[in-house]
Formats: C-alpha cells, sequence, structure tokens
C-alpha cells in the first residue's frame, strides 16, 4: 500500500479532517510558508484528537537543530523532515538532539540523485519535490515524473522510504501512481479555497486503493 502523507495542516478543521481521512501521516509547517503553524496552535489542535495510529511530520527550513528540538519538545511529532539546504551533518544533528527519525526533502533537478547518495545511512527517508524558484515546497507544481523511477531506485539502494510530492491532485494522482511511489505527499491538491477538502482526500485514496488491489492481482 502506497504510504499517504497530508501535510500543510493549518487549521483545527484542517487536522480533524485529516484525521478522520485514511492518511498515514500528518504534516505541518514550522517554517516560513502560508501554511505556517506555531507549536502552541498544533499542541491545542492536537490536544483532544486521538491520532488513531497516524505518525505527525514536522515540516523545517534551514533551521537549527537546538530550534528543532524546541519544537519537537512542544509537539508529539514522530518525524522531522528537513525541507531545504541542510548538510548530512546538520541532519545527524537534528538526529541526535530530537531522537527522532529524519526525512530529507530532494528538489528535483540536475544533481538530485548525487545529492541523496550525499545522506545515504543518515536519513530515514526521502520526500523528492520540484523545484521552483522562490519556494522550497507546496508550490502545487509538479515536476517530469519519469524520473521517479530513478529516485525509488536509490532510496530502495539505502533502504529508506522515498515520498514524492509536488503538484499531486485527484486528477493526476493515477498517473504518479503507475510508478509505484513508496509513497506520496500532498498539500495543496487536497485544498479547495485554502482548506482541506475531504471530497478530494477520498478521491486520493480510492485511486490508491484501487492500485493497490491491481498491483495485489498482478502480484498472483
Amino acid at each position: 500500500m502506497v504510504r499517504l502523507k497530508y501535510c500543510g495542516n493549518r487549521s483545527a478543521d484542517d487536522v480533524q479532517i485529516a484525521l478522520a481521512s485514511g492518511a498515514d501521516y500528518l504534516g505541518f509547517i514550522f517554517a516560513e510558508s502560508k501554511r505556517n503553524v506555531s507549536p502552541e496552535e498544533v499542541r491545542r489542535w492536537l490536544a483532544s484528537a486521538p491520532l488513531g495510529g497516524k505518525q505527525l511530520v514536522g515540516v523545517f527550513v534551514n533551521a537549527a537543530a537546538e530550534q528543532i528540538a524546541a519544537v519537537a519538545a512542544a509537539v508529539p511529532l514522530h518525524i522531522i523532515q528537513c525541507h531545504g539546504r541542510e548538510t548530512p551533518a546538520e541532519l545527524q544533528a537534528v538526529k541526535e538532539v530530537t531522537g527522532l527519525p529524519a526525512w530529507k526533502a530532494i528538489h528535483h533537478g540536475s544533481g538530485a540523485l548525487d545529492a541523496m547518495r550525499q545522506y545515504a545511512g543518515i536519513v530515514d527517508g526521502y520526500v523528492v519535490d520540484s523545484r521552483v524558484a522562490g519556494a522550497w515546497g507546496g508550490t502545487g507544481v509538479s515536476f517530469d515524473w519519469e524520473a521517479v523511477p530513478r529516485y525509488l531506485e536509490e532510496a530502495a539502494r539505502q533502504g529508506v522510504p522515498c515520498f514524492i510530492a509536488g503538484g499531486i491532485t485527484p486528477d493526476n494522482v493515477e498517473r504518479l501512481l503507475a510508478y509505484r511511489p513508496t509513497g506520496i505527499d500532498i498539500s495543496s491538491g487536497i485544498e479547495t479555497d485554502g482548506r482541506k477538502d475531504p471530497a478530494k482526500m477520498k478521491q486520493i485514496e480510492a485511486k490508491i486503493k484501487q492500485c493497490s488491489q491491481e498491483t495485489a492481482w498482478e502480484g498472483r
């Protein structure tokens, strides 16, 4: 089954909708973004909301390890996602100070595979996103998915999952699923007027379920 992450939750309603969804992970952005949230807000939204087995991912961009640790002390995060220019040494420091697994975002383009190889043995997962000038993510822009198999192959060689992000919607997710990614990371593609949309989530999940059933049938 494809792992599913709904990112950019920025209100109590978003959190309730995401918790009621079929997602495996809920992402919160603790960095400069239109979807930026504070640890206090997230803690309040989660106070009376059982996770039901879902894991929380904190997204940071070029933040110091101590800053990330302070957020992790306030919010029950399960995973740290570093979405900027963090070096392998900085990722290792984040893991040591938080005691949590860390994912690294890689922006598609020339040198992206070489970048992944630098983090081998350090990171616990990858998120491959589009490269858009002036933005780290959440742009709603997809990259050329014909490159997806190369990223999946490198992540598999390292023994970690690889999520694909950027411009994924109910209308195009089937095309991405054809490449059989280990995970999908969606933010703007499950929103309507800036709010998480349960109808779009259900469409995404139905197509993932259908793809998984077809894959299982092919494997017989």
